[in-house]
């Protein structure tokens, strides 16, 4: 057992690396909140006066503001709806004996290693686009008019690409539960007549509830951020029909040259994601506690 001088010696070691990661930290998210307050304007760098509440006024009255927080909202759902029931099947299919297993294993998850922007370039160019990608040769095979998806489906094909990338992640996870289910019980519920569909639903899914619950989280907090898909494929476009918080953020910052209304900006999506990230916290806390 450690006494208490050796407690001591190891706080006293790692207070560096924790000081050095507050600071980390803190800093940038000090500044933001600071500068969230000040008529900042990257075209006037020189001229910066307090500016007060003004900057929150200005972003919640943007047209966009709403609608990004509604597509923000739309992503994230979307996106934990494909991965988790995508994820579920493809775990169980992965799960069972085959030839090349192992191949097929990492050819399922593959795309969590691929660069976000990269994925959006090769959605963009070579599967969605309208006169020459895959979706359009596959529609033209069957007599049909190609889709033009980034102009008519803007939101839903930003989801679609960012599923396609998260999709590994559930399968691996989900996976790694199913593996862990005991196979007696399995042969116990088989032989007291169980069939398949009740198998999965009374038995493997009660068992997989934890690793379900640790995606839902872990995909949340990263799918609130979802910025460069949307960058590469429609910049926010048309109108702000794919725009979400992050992009609104970085069109003040950039594009308008705001600085104090974008800082205002990611201080109100902390607070909204700190709201979303607490809920979640709740709801993955009792289901870890049964």
């Amino acid at each position: 057992m450690a006494t208490r001088q050796t407690r001591t010696l190891a706080r006293f070691m790692m207070a560096p690396s924790v000081l050095l990661l507050l600071v980390w930290m803190i800093v940038p998210l000090a500044m933001t909140l600071w500068f969230s307050f000040q008529n900042y304007n990257l075209l006037n760098p020189a001229n910066v006066s307090w500016a007060g509440f003004f900057n929150y006024q200005y972003f919640y009255t943007d047209p966009a503001f709403f609608q990004a927080i509604w597509n923000t909202l739309l992503i994230v759902g979307g996106v934990l709806l494909i991965t988790v029931v995508g994820g579920t099947f493809l775990a169980l299919l992965l799960d069972q004996p085959m030839f090349g297993q192992g191949i097929v294993r990492i050819l399922v998850i593959s795309p969590f290693f691929v660069m976000p922007p990269v994925a959006a370039l090769i959605w963009k160019n070579m599967i969605m686009h309208p006169g020459y990608g895959v979706f359009a040769s596959i529609t033209r095979f069957f007599g049909g008019t190609p889709i033009d998806w980034f102009a008519q489906y803007p939101l839903f094909s930003i989801i679609l690409i960012v599923a396609w990338q998260w999709l590994p992640f559930a399968t691996l996870i989900f996976l790694t539960s199913l593996q862990s289910l005991d196979g007696e019980q399995k042969e116990a519920a088989e032989m007291d007549g169980a069939g398949l569909v009740a198998r999965f639903w009374y038995l493997t899914l009660p068992h997989m509830s934890r690793a379900i619950t640790v995606v839902i989280l872990i995909q949340t907090i990263f799918l609130l951020g979802v910025y460069a898909e949307i960058l590469v494929t429609t910049n926010g476009g048309p109108g702000y029909a794919s725009t979400n918080l992050p992009f609104l953020i970085y069109r003040t910052a950039l594009l308008n040259y705001d600085v104090g209304g974008a800082s205002a900006g990611g201080v109100i999506a902390i607070i909204l994601a700190n709201i979303v990230a607490l809920f979640i916290m709740r709801a993955v806390g009792k289901n870890l506690d049964r």
